[in-house]
């Protein structure tokens, strides 16, 4: 992990398409601004995770589905 230190204002490069700015800070809480292609996904840790947790589960019900229909089928 890199770890840097900016300063309100102040910014992050991320190849040529990304760029991370340090906008607000207040007490505990950085405001970040992000520069990116529109094509990027952008989304806070826990929303990914769910998003991630929510496609897997779509991928298992199929499978779910044919088991289902086989045995009523039977």
């Amino acid at each position: 992990m890199l770890v840097l230190t900016r300063k309100l204002g102040e910014s992050i490069a991320i190849d040529d398409h990304i760029k991370i700015v340090v906008v607000q800070i207040k007490g505990k809480q950085v405001r970040l601004g992000i520069q990116a292609p529109k094509e990027t996904k952008i989304h806070r840790e826990e929303v990914y995770t769910a998003i991630r947790e929510s496609n897997v589960e779509a991928v298992k019900a199929p499978a779910a589905m044919e088991r289902v229909s086989k045995i009523l089928k039977g």
